[in-house]
């Protein structure tokens, strides 16, 4: 198991390190790709989301936070990346918002049915003691005290609170989940990048003072140096 998991470490190293970087159209910094939302301009010149970055077509590139992205959308930003007049819809961080919720849900459900994620406090806490969870994920409207718990018992381990018990329910084909977790390997990854994204582009949760997130060691990382030929889109 200790092989395992020096290989799995040593595959997600690979793939960070040869990822390309590219430079925010909002604030300047330069992030790793997968840190970033990619956008696209359409034929009718409309800005589109490009959360699989599989659409064709050059990319215009944003921090995934609030506050940025309405930024980008007050100040016209995408126009004067897009170097072109260019259509915005207001509501663009609302859309970011539930595009990536889906796609988390979606992705959570593929791990489940993969055997890879449990769900429910005793199948977590038993995941966690044998090794075989690698994240956790806890209702961001769930109880404190499951929370607690949990973080007690796994304390290496990074812990989500991005999703709504409903929505870590619909990944289970239940009503409501609160508690989940996650095995390790590629899936996991994603689901954390994303995760990290979905967190930046959510309101505090009712009663929460910040809002709902990934634990800090799996926050975004500081932005790496600015170099020359990077751009702000591809």
């Amino acid at each position: 198991m200790e092989q395992a998991a020096a290989a799995e470490a040593a595959d997600g190293a690979a793939e960070t390190a040869i990822s390309p970087q590219r430079r925010c159209i909002a604030s300047g910094e330069v992030r790793d790709r997968t840190r970033l939302l990619r956008f696209v301009v359409g034929p009718d010149g409309t800005v589109v989301p490009d959360i699989d970055e599989r659409l064709p077509g050059r990319g215009l590139w944003l921090t995934p936070r609030r506050d940025i992205v309405d930024r980008a959308v007050a100040k016209r930003l995408f126009a004067r990346a897009a170097r072109r007049s260019v259509s915005v819809p207001p509501d663009l961080a609302d859309r970011l918002e539930t595009l990536l919720a889906r796609r988390v849900v979606d992705s959570l459900g593929l791990a489940r049915r993969a055997g890879l994620a449990v769900a429910g406090f005793d199948r977590v806490s038993d995941a966690v003691r044998h090794g075989r969870a690698a994240l956790l994920l806890c209702a961001r409207d769930g109880a404190a005290g499951g929370r607690r718990k949990l973080a007690e018992l796994a304390r290496d381990l990074p812990c989500a609170e991005a999703l709504t018990a409903s929505e870590l329910g619909a990944a289970f084909g239940r009503d409501r989940i609160v508690h989940a977790a996650v095995g390790g390997g590629k899936l996991c990854r994603r689901l954390l990048l994303d995760l990290e994204k979905l967190a930046g582009l959510r309101v505090a949760a009712p009663g929460a003072d910040e809002p709902a997130a990934v634990d800090d060691e799996f926050k975004p990382e500081a932005p790496a140096q600015e170099k020359d030929g990077i751009e702000a889109h591809d």
